[in-house]
């Protein structure tokens, strides 16, 4: 049998498309099904019934525990951007001490510095918005070629590349367990059932800027 896409027949898209993470968290919901079947495990025996409930409480206290995991590694991401947002303002202090840097990059990285990020898209709007001043930082370290010889920039920039890398690999991780949650909110029906009872939603991973997005579009060499 042949495969339902053929790599070497069908016909391709040349300008490919244009993948992005949709913002929205979907509620998990059950049907009249779900409510049907629970009633008849306990209309055909007491045993059935019980069986069922404790795989219920076994599920929720996994779907606890992974929630927890997300809180977990969310708050590495958050340690991470802490830390970047300290490079941040130490680099934008030595930079503003050589040259006139834009005051308003002084005044949004206090704003980070003291800002909180308490849900999933404020979390990846604050590292989007920090990529975006470190890339104004950087217009200014490139437009200043004698600054490369100061060493405390110097190292600032080196601490944000490590930093940035750490941010990348944490964001993997969480990203891998929003997708291991909202992968089990959907097995039916002892998870599924349990998600909807609690009223959870699916959880949004973190994704790359705009900014990001177009500058991996040009050309490096």
């Amino acid at each position: 049998m042949a495969n339902g896409l053929d790599e070497m027949k069908d016909p391709i898209n040349p300008d490919g498309r244009d993948v992005n993470v949709i913002q929205k968290q979907i509620p998990v919901t059950v049907g009249w099904g779900s409510k049907f079947f629970q009633i008849i495990l306990w209309v055909l025996a007491i045993i059935p019934g019980l069986i069922f409930l404790f795989m219920k409480i076994n599920a929720k206290a996994y779907l606890r525990k992974l929630e927890q995991k997300i809180q977990h590694d969310a708050s590495q991401i958050d340690n991470y951007l802490e830390q970047r947002v300290v490079i941040l303002q130490n680099a934008a202090k030595l930079l503003d001490k050589a040259i006139d840097l834009d005051k308003d990059t002084l005044t949004s990285i206090a704003k980070y510095r003291a800002g909180a990020r308490d849900n999933d898209a404020a979390r990846n709007q604050t590292s989007q918005d920090i990529d975006k001043l470190f890339g104004q930082i950087n217009v200014a370290f490139e437009n200043y070629p004698n600054l490369r010889a100061h060493d405390e920039i110097e190292e600032c920039l080196k601490q944000n590349s490590y930093l940035q890398k750490e941010i990348t690999a944490a964001r993997e991780l969480y990203n891998d367990t929003v997708y291991t949650w909202n992968s089990a909110i959907q097995e039916w029906p002892t998870k599924m059932i349990v998600a909807a009872e609690q009223g959870y939603t699916t959880r949004i991973p973190f994704s790359a800027s705009q900014e990001i997005k177009q500058q991996a579009r040009g050309v490096f060499f």
